[in-house]
């Protein structure tokens, strides 16, 4: 991707090599919600059975509406220095600032498109651990989204597991990843999680599990019509599309089922396989908009 000319945004917080007070899960509403994060995240299946009986201990889903648009009033730290977008001079954050910037650009003018005011979110690089708004986050559950503060955070040190565990090289394979979670935000900011969250009440874990995918595909549409706005831009390499969708096949269900377990188990898939996810983003790419990713209203056999 070329990023020579880009702008870098104002929306980057680099907290990397910080420690914030009061390490741990936060036991309170917001920390159900961040279990129920992680659960959606690329953990073990051991690990899910311990976070399974965690949230029990805390109350059920109680959280959900901490990560998925609901009303928590978040964590602050004054523990904790930000430092602005200018302060991030090195090459990996030079590179997630500018593909912030265009994400913002992009996001801006298609919500003026459909008579909507768009509101960025914050991106936050840390190291290892670090509070949110939805709990303590960590490094182990992958990039990550908060409704609950609006912020996107991620740990570099993903950069390189998606070139050495996921088989995903490339800067634009990070640039959707990013693209993802800033889909998420989309999502927050026009209510599609609220009505997520309402709509998953009272479902069994395989139905709620298909929902959640419908709420991730989406996410990679939105990926999608961002990455059509930069090609429009005349920012794209010869390949980097190639690179988003080696990425999104190899962050499928199936593929990480199979890969760890020798098998795959469609019920516990919470992301979409690899083709729905490639499907979903090549459909954004080719929209370049957001009426075309309603992932919620179509059939199920239409999600393939």
């Amino acid at each position: 991707m070329k990023i020579d000319d880009l702008r870098k945004s104002k929306n980057i917080q680099d907290q990397r090599g910080q420690r914030s007070s009061g390490g741990g899960f936060n036991m309170g509403g917001s920390g159900s919600g961040l279990l129920l994060q992680l659960l959606f995240s690329r953990t073990g299946w051991k690990t899910k059975m311990v976070l399974l009986l965690l949230l029990v201990f805390l109350g059920g889903s109680s959280g959900l509406g901490s990560i998925f648009g609901g009303t928590s009033s978040g964590y602050q730290s004054g523990q904790i220095t930000q430092t602005s977008s200018a302060e991030v001079s090195d090459k990996d954050g030079d590179f997630i600032s500018k593909v912030l910037a265009s994400t913002e650009d992009y996001w801006t003018k298609e919500f003026e498109r459909n008579d909507l005011t768009y509101e960025s979110p914050k991106l936050v690089l840390y190291t290892d651990y670090i509070q949110t708004g939805c709990g303590a986050g960590s490094a182990q559950s992958g990039p990550f989204y908060c409704s609950a503060d609006n912020k996107v955070y991620l740990d570099l040190t993903f950069y390189d597991e998606l070139k050495t565990k996921y088989g995903a090289p490339g800067d634009f394979a990070m640039a959707y990843v990013i693209a993802h979670e800033v889909g998420h935000h989309v999502q927050n900011q026009l209510g599609t999680m609220n009505q997520y969250a309402q709509a998953r009440q009272g479902l069994s874990e395989t139905e709620a599990n298909k929902l959640n995918v419908r709420l991730e595909l989406q996410a990679d549409y939105y990926a999608g019509a961002w990455a059509n706005y930069v090609d429009g831009q005349g920012l794209l390499d010869v390949g980097d599309i190639d690179e988003a969708m080696t990425a999104a096949h190899a962050v499928g269900d199936d593929h990480l089922q199979g890969q760890a377990y020798g098998r795959v188990m469609p019920d516990s898939f919470t992301h979409g396989t690899s083709e729905q996810r490639k499907r979903w983003f090549d459909r954004g790419y080719n929209y370049g908009d957001i009426k075309h990713g309603d992932t919620f209203s179509v059939k199920e056999s239409s999600l393939y």
